[in-house]
């Protein structure tokens, strides 16, 4: 489902500032596969999903979707076919529209995205379908200004807009990390939920140690810019957070420098 060749990134080139975020990642994902990525701060994590979701152009490599080539895509042809969720709640929504408008818009998703034809009738009764499986009684609220949501509520549905069309891949962005503990548990629950539902293939970024080996069928850890550890199967339902923690210094030389997954234990 996901082929990444040999991806590199450095910013600033040539300045005092330069940074080689990516060097040189190599990663297949097979239809199905619910994947975590941890690693301690600056690792690449986020600018790894960036390079997948074509945010700017990569330096070298090839990123490939279900056979096909996109590296030279843009950010908004590559929206009719990857799903993003962000670590702020206040990403991916348009705060002044109403709930069913913002799912109207991913719903429109690789298309013409306007309003202008108004919500059919069929689309609303989806939408109330879709939004009651949430549990938040949000499809009680459909013309609801999006702002007003707290935070939680505003994150479930972003997670729901992202995989409204079965995206070929999810990219789950810290979705979390913003959140109070009870909330975090309930967009967990929700996103595990969606993605065995609908048979996604998701990349999950969290700082979560714990979340990171309960959930999903892989694990992978990254460390300035390349991935050094890579766990699958009945190995990764085994491991412990001290057998992460142990791997990342035998990997790297030193200790794990990232206070959130530290606490995250």
């Amino acid at each position: 489902m996901l082929e990444a060749r040999n991806i590199v990134k450095t910013f600033n080139v040539g300045t005092v500032n330069e940074k080689k975020a990516l060097r040189g990642i190599n990663l297949t994902l097979e239809d199905g596969d619910f994947v975590t990525v941890i690693g301690g701060n600056g690792a690449g994590k986020s600018t790894f999903l960036n390079a997948i979701s074509g945010v700017w152009p990569v330096d070298r490599g090839q990123i490939i979707i279900e056979g096909k080539d996109i590296t030279g895509l843009p950010e908004h042809k590559r929206a009719a076919f990857l799903g993003r969720v962000f670590q702020d709640p206040m990403t991916g929504t348009a705060a002044d529209m109403g709930i069913e408008e913002n799912l109207a818009l991913a719903f429109r998703r690789g298309g013409r995205r306007t309003l202008k034809s108004g919500i059919t009738g069929s689309e609303r009764a989806l939408y109330k379908d879709v939004l009651s499986r949430l549990g938040l009684g949000l499809q009680s609220r459909m013309t609801t200004k999006v702002g007003l949501l707290s935070g939680g509520q505003r994150q479930a549905l972003t997670l729901l807009m992202a995989t409204l069309k079965q995206p070929k891949l999810l990219l789950l962005d810290e979705h979390t990390a913003a959140l109070d503990p009870k909330t975090a548990k309930k967009v967990l629950e929700l996103t595990e939920e969606i993605v065995e539902d609908q048979h996604l293939t998701a990349l999950m970024v969290t700082h979560n140690m714990k979340d990171a080996i309960r959930i999903g069928n892989r694990l992978i850890m990254m460390h300035e810019g390349q991935i050094i550890y890579d766990v699958s199967g009945e190995a990764k339902k085994a491991l412990h957070v001290s057998d992460l923690l142990q791997k990342f210094e035998e990997a790297s030389g030193g200790g794990f420098a990232n206070d959130r997954m530290m606490l995250a234990k």
